[in-house]
């Protein structure tokens, strides 16, 4: 009898398998590491490179928490979520005109575990698939560890996603569109002529969508984003994805959901009951609440981001060598300072790095968001106004430096 033939099959450096290489990190939280090392060696340091609110979540949404968790409701339940919750999804959803039901529903913990698993359910080996480029950087991330291809989009001249731009990328090899409007890291949001142009532009090319809509609540005229969702035409070929961290600074609550069309529900229920078997019931009642109670904090901070936005857009545009769009959405500004870097010969990076170390200011590299970030930084204006008056400062400094 003959020995069994021994199969050698590849390994990373690390002894883990390759594709782990193919996942890559956020520029957000290096650089959020590298700012708690200065803090800890008794650095001041201002804080703008976290895409995180700068309140607590509202009252009633902890005490349904804290309510469920002296109840003892922590136990498993659905992995789809609790009827309630999908109930109140299915209602806010519908109330932005997105034809869906409670039984559309997947509750995940985070928007973040929702864009996995969207991106996991729909790209196949060899797939080409449209990122926004400048993005967040998980999308790309994510398509190559499902072995496609990204394929980077650029934005117009309001910084929102380029339907120009998509249309021209698509080639018969393209499989999925991903969106995010307002887009992280511009601000910059589609209206809905945009959003109905890509609709049929989905429809006629046989894509399917996924759109990650976590800051659909922070525009800045109007009342919410459009999405793709409500258009017919794409409606049967689009997972939504949203969730709570950003509208109800509930970061720390991780959790968001998927709303997909009813054939794609079942399989997506055994991705989720894969990779985490349900959200913790007293986290779904925090969102319960979050949905179905008092919206006093949506107002109140969308006016306060105005405010601090149109700060920062001003105090950026009065220093030489520096051009700042005023993003339409989102709590981002991603201010372009090619002009100066091509008087000095240096790039964002070098820029960003120079910020944090030598002037105590964290911000991204635009480069982090994709190659046509090079020249811009991102700066987080969900922070304080005092912390924003400080950045204006220290970013007034470098720039002097740099001989601007």
């Amino acid at each position: 009898m003959s020995s069994p033939v021994l199969v050698e099959r590849p390994r990373s450096d690390t002894g883990l398998a390759p594709h782990l290489a193919q996942l890559s990190g956020e520029g957000a939280l290096d650089v959020f590491r590298r700012a708690t090392e200065l803090e800890r060696m008794g650095r001041r340091i201002v804080h703008l490179e976290l895409g995180a609110p700068d309140v607590d979540a509202p009252p009633h949404v902890t005490e349904a928490a804290v309510r469920a968790l002296r109840e003892g409701d922590a136990r498993y339940v659905a992995p789809v979520g609790l009827p309630a919750l999908r109930e109140a999804i299915a209602a806010d959803v519908q109330s932005r005109g997105v034809a869906a039901d409670a039984d559309q529903v997947i509750v995940t913990p985070s928007a973040k575990t929702a864009v996995f698993y969207a991106m996991l359910a729909t790209i196949a080996p060899g797939d080409e698939v449209l990122v926004p480029d400048p993005g967040f950087p998980i999308y790309p991330s994510v398509t190559r560890f499902a072995g496609g291809m990204p394929v980077g989009y650029g934005v117009d001249a309001n910084d929102a996603p380029d339907v120009d731009d998509i249309e021209a990328r698509v080639t018969p090899r393209t499989r999925v569109l991903v969106l995010n409007s307002p887009n992280n890291p511009t601000g910059g949001a589609l209206d809905d002529a945009a959003t109905a142009r890509l609709a049929a532009l989905v429809e006629r090319h046989d894509l399917l969508v996924v759109t990650d809509d976590i800051y659909s609540r922070l525009v800045y005229e109007g009342g919410r984003a459009p999405t793709i969702a409500v258009h017919e035409g794409a409606r049967e070929r689009t997972l939504l994805i949203d969730g709570f961290s950003k509208t109800y600074a509930m970061t720390g609550y991780r959790l968001g959901y998927l709303v997909a069309p009813r054939r794609w529900v079942e399989p997506l229920t055994t991705l989720a009951i894969n990779g985490h078997t349900c959200v913790p019931p007293f986290v779904q009642r925090a969102g319960i609440a979050a949905l179905t109670g008092p919206q006093d904090i949506v107002p109140t901070q969308v006016a306060a981001y105005r405010a601090r936005r149109d700060l920062l857009v001003a105090g950026l545009n009065a220093l030489p060598g520096v051009r700042c769009p005023t993003p339409a959405g989102a709590f981002y500004v991603f201010p372009d300072f090619s002009a100066l870097l091509a008087r000095t010969g240096g790039t964002s990076r070098g820029l960003a790095h120079r910020l944090l170390e030598d002037h105590g200011l964290a911000a991204i590299d635009g480069r982090a968001f994709g190659a046509r970030g090079e020249g811009r930084l991102r700066f987080s204006f969900a922070s304080a106004q005092a912390d924003l008056d400080a950045a204006i400062a220290r970013v007034g400094d470098a720039v002097r430096a740099l001989g601007g």
